[in-house]
């Protein structure tokens, strides 16, 4: 899940797993492979959930 921010176009601002508590009210499902290409762009991962260590895109 992709947590999106307010304002214009709602860009996005956190990756979440499915499940997280820490996830907002505005949210949008993505796949596996954008979660990954949203990570390896420079996107946050959610420090709870860890969606990173989950999709093994570290660093």
């Amino acid at each position: 899940m992709v947590e999106l921010g307010i304002g214009t176009g709602r860009p996005p601002v956190k990756v979440h797993a499915s499940d997280c508590h820490m996830l907002g009210s505005c949210r949008c499902a993505v796949g596996r492979d954008e979660a990954r290409r949203l990570l390896a762009g420079g996107l946050d991962a959610c420090g709870h959930c860890q969606p990173d260590v989950q999709l093994d895109v570290i660093g």
